[in-house]
């Protein structure tokens, strides 16, 4: 249950108009408003919170992310590697406390007796945790038939909304979408404790409510980011999915957009290659190759891609009829273009974030806003 502190305990209100810039106050934070209009904010364009799944030229998917390999490493690493410590390093460890007592036979009829008791621990206590692993993957993969991801399209320039209970999308035009991040704080047993989240959103004059989809991030400037990878592709500053998810560069220029076997083979070569450029010891080497054994080496990547596959298939064939049809490309000539009053601010916008890099932008927003106001 939300806390007064939670940022997801406070959202929005759109039923008020807002703009880039505006600030509503609660007790504990604020919610600090990006968009409308959609204002560029100086931010690296970077899904931190992987909140983007399918990516291509003509649209974004958001709020459905596709799945990673380190999902999988948990899933069948975390009970795999407790059946090893169980089953195997306990009952050595054990042996070599008596033999410092009781001498070596006494140490060997230890090791036997406690690999008895302690492999039977093992498998069964592995089996429980594999089933409830997989039990958790499987409810939370189903979950994906009811979530249709808020697409962008950006040659269209708007955004297609099928709300949860609804049957028929919802077509929002993207210079009046709203855009928020949440930071709050609050004092617990523990010290003060700061959380922060990303939001985006509409209201529907039609219904008369508000559709809102959020999530938390690890901090302010990540929150910003997330937004900011959706706003660049919508304005053509970004065309990939590699370019908003993965900092580490370890996709190559050939390699699906999604994490997968490939993954795997360019994170050896890179580990291999920091090695010898002596960025990384042998103990660095030692422990890439020894977590990916305990995660059971490719399988995960294995997994992962099957995973995705499976997802981008599901999504296809869930999609509203209507929704599939706004989906399609449109010929370069029916394009729709921005605004010339987004195009403007957006310019006093970069001209103001150049002057002082290190002014907030929450500030840059509401001047230009405000400057903006007076002269209309």
């Amino acid at each position: 249950m939300p806390t007064s502190n939670d940022p997801q305990a406070h959202t929005a209100h759109l039923q008020q108009p807002h703009k880039a810039g505006d600030i509503e106050t609660f007790p504990g934070g604020q919610v600090s408003y990006l968009a409308p209009l959609p204002l560029p904010t100086g931010h690296p364009a970077q899904d931190y919170g992987h909140a983007v799944g399918e990516v291509n030229d003509t649209y974004l998917d958001f709020g459905v992310g596709l799945p990673h390999i380190f999902g999988w490493q948990v899933t069948l690493g975390f009970p795999f590697s407790f059946f090893l410590v169980v089953a195997f390093l306990l009952p050595v460890l054990g042996a070599l406390l008596v033999l410092l007592v009781g001498g070596m036979d006494a140490a060997s009829e230890a090791l036997i007796g406690l690999f008895k008791e302690s492999s039977k621990i093992a498998i069964y206590s592995s089996i429980a945790f594999l089933a409830l692993a997989l039990l958790i993957w499987f409810k939370r993969y189903n979950t994906r038939h009811e979530i249709i991801p808020t697409r962008f399209n950006r040659q269209r320039c708007e955004i297609c909304v099928v709300p949860e209970g609804h049957s028929e999308p919802i077509f929002v035009p993207w210079e009046t979408h709203s855009a928020w991040v949440i930071q709050a704080q609050g004092a617990t047993q523990y010290g003060v404790q700061r959380q922060y989240a990303m939001g985006v959103g509409f209201h529907h004059a039609a219904s008369g409510k508000d559709f809102c989809l959020e999530f938390p991030c690890s901090g302010l400037p990540l929150a910003i980011s997330n937004w900011e990878a959706v706003r660049a592709y919508m304005e053509y500053e970004v065309h990939s999915l590699k370019e908003i998810q993965d900092p580490l560069d370890l996709q190559g220029p050939g390699d699906p957009p999604h994490e997968g076997l490939h993954t795997f083979r360019n994170a050896r070569v890179r580990i291999h290659r920091r090695y010898r450029a002596g960025e990384v010891g042998g103990f660095r080497l030692f422990a890439w190759y020894l977590y990916h054994l305990m995660t059971l080496w490719t399988l995960p990547a294995r997994l992962t891609e099957w995973e995705i596959g499976a997802i981008k298939r599901m999504h296809r064939q869930d999609l509203p009829p209507a929704m599939q049809q706004w989906s399609q490309p449109l010929p370069p000539e029916q394009w729709a273009k921005p605004s010339a009053e987004l195009q403007r601010l957006s310019e006093q916008v970069r001209q103001l974030r150049k002057r002082n890099p290190q002014r907030p932008i929450i500030e840059i927003f509401a001047e230009v806003q405000g400057a903006a106001a007076k002269s209309a």
